[in-house]
């Protein structure tokens, strides 16, 4: 916590934060009396009309996540577009990002890098947004690329990025700046085999290396089907391959039929 967060908040008329009591804890931690006013996803759209009138009456008003940087896949973004459309004098303070500071540790390339936030929660979307990013990285797409995750859907998570974009360098960040950081450096198939054995806690970012040089197109065609075959059905296989790879599905499945035989 910086000297100008902290003199932001104790000069702030209102502390807007996703969840008071987290909040709390932390003004109490530093001696600081403010008033606190809920805003998250839910309410955001609802508190904003209010907000913007305080500001017009030269309130200050200070906007906090739980964890992280607000509106970095913290609510806040369309109270900061609503402030800026006013003509509201808008500014941010430094701190801690989980992002940054996992591209920083994980020992891969740190730029380009493309910041994603969270990956869908349902399996079938999940899919298809890494096959999306798998067909931009063919198309000439070459960045490290950053997700956060949820604890419980880590494994699985990190089982279909094997899938989709082979076995490549990544790391698991948990838990960054608190008590039980840790940070694990690994393939990605080995990562996923690591957090379906051992359950993760806490915030997660997960650092995934940039697409290695295309190889010849059926020695990675054949990679990209063996990865999916490993947790996946031949028809799945196929089906996830070809999404990935934009290659006709009679093709990617025949192949898929004469691997899964082998």
């Amino acid at each position: 916590m910086t000297v100008r967060a902290r003199e932001a908040l104790a000069r702030a008329d209102v502390v807007l934060c996703e969840d008071t009591r987290t909040t709390r804890r932390l003004l109490a931690a530093l001696a600081i009396e403010a008033k606190l006013q809920a805003l998250h996803e839910h309410n955001e759209d609802a508190a904003i009309p209010g907000v913007l009138a305080r500001l017009r009456a030269g309130g200050r008003v200070a906007l906090v996540s739980d964890a992280g940087t607000p509106l970095m896949s913290d609510p806040g973004f369309r109270l900061a577009r609503a402030a800026i459309a006013e003509g509201a004098a808008v500014s941010a303070v430094p701190g801690a990002n989980a992002a940054v500071m996992a591209v920083t540790v994980s020992g891969l390339p740190p730029l380009p890098c493309l910041m994603l936030g969270f990956p869908p929660p349902r399996a079938a979307a999940r899919r298809a947004a890494f096959a999306r990013l798998r067909a931009a990285e063919r198309a000439g797409l070459s960045a490290t690329l950053v997700w956060h995750e949820a604890p419980h859907r880590l494994a699985e998570t990190l089982r279909g990025m094997a899938e989709v974009f082979g076995d490549r360098p990544a790391a698991v960040a948990r838990e960054l700046t608190k008590r039980f950081e840790e940070v694990r450096r690994g393939g990605l198939v080995e990562l996923a085999a690591h957090y379906a054995a051992n359950d993760a806690r806490g915030e997660v970012t997960v650092v995934v290396g940039p697409a290695p040089e295309e190889a010849a197109d059926a020695t990675g065609l054949d990679e990209a089907l063996r990865n999916a075959l490993r947790t996946q059905s031949v028809r799945d296989a196929a089906a996830l391959v070809a999404e990935a790879t934009g290659l006709p599905r009679k093709l990617v499945y025949a192949r898929a039929l004469e691997l899964g035989g082998s």
